[in-house]
C-alpha cells in the first residue's frame, strides 16, 4: 500500500507543476474532426506511394508536407485525365475524389476562366514543364473560387512524363 500512495503522491507532485486546465467535453468534437482528417491524409499517401511505384516516378515528393498544408493533390496521367485526386478536394471544390477522377481539369473551368492563362498553362503542358498559376475555377455548385496551382510534369526512370501533378489551395 505505501508504494501506491507514494506513486499518488507523485502523480500529484508532477501534476501541481504542470500549467494545464481541464478540457470540457465538446473539445473531443474538434479532436474527432482532426482524426478524420488524418486518417483521409494518411489513405492519401498509401494511395500516392502506389501510384509513385507502379508509374516509376523518377522524383519522390513529399506529399505530407503538401497535405499539412492542405494542399489538394491532383494527378493526372498524360493525357490530362486525372487519376488521383486528395480527399480534401471535397472543401475545395464541392466535387468527391469519385466524380473527378477520369475526367480532366477543364470540369472546374468556365466562362470567367482566363483564356490567357488557360493557354499559358497548355504551353507549359506541351513543353513539359513546371508552372504556377492563380486562376478562377468553379465548385461544384456553380460558384467561383480562386485557385493557386503549382504544378510539375512527373518522369519515370526513362526520362518520359507519365503524370502530371498538381498543388492547389484556394486563394
Amino acid at each position: 500500500m505505501s508504494n501506491l500512495t507514494e506513486y499518488e503522491n507523485a502523480i500529484e507532485k508532477h501534476s501541481s507543476t504542470l500549467d494545464s486546465m481541464p478540457v470540457p467535453l465538446y473539445s473531443w468534437d474538434f479532436f474527432g474532426e482532426y482524426l478524420d482528417n488524418l486518417k483521409l491524409a494518411l489513405s492519401d499517401l498509401s494511395k500516392l506511394k502506389e501510384l509513385s511505384k507502379a508509374n516509376r516516378w523518377k522524383f519522390n515528393w513529399n506529399f505530407e508536407e503538401e497535405l499539412q498544408q492542405d494542399h489538394v493533390i491532383v494527378v493526372t496521367d498524360n493525357s490530362l485525365k486525372i487519376v488521383f485526386t486528395s480527399e480534401n478536394t471535397l472543401k475545395m471544390t464541392g466535387y468527391t475524389s469519385e466524380e473527378i477522377v477520369g475526367k480532366t481539369p477543364k470540369m472546374f473551368q468556365g466562362s470567367k476562366t482566363s483564356k490567357k492563362d488557360l493557354k499559358q498553362i497548355r504551353e507549359a503542358i506541351d513543353f513539359q514543364k513546371p508552372f504556377e498559376k492563380t486562376i478562377i475555377n468553379y465548385k461544384k455548385n456553380g460558384e467561383t473560387y480562386s485557385c493557386h496551382i503549382k504544378a510539375f510534369p512527373i518522369f519515370n526512370s526513362k526520362k518520359q512524363v507519365v503524370n502530371f501533378i498538381a498543388f492547389e489551395k484556394a486563394a
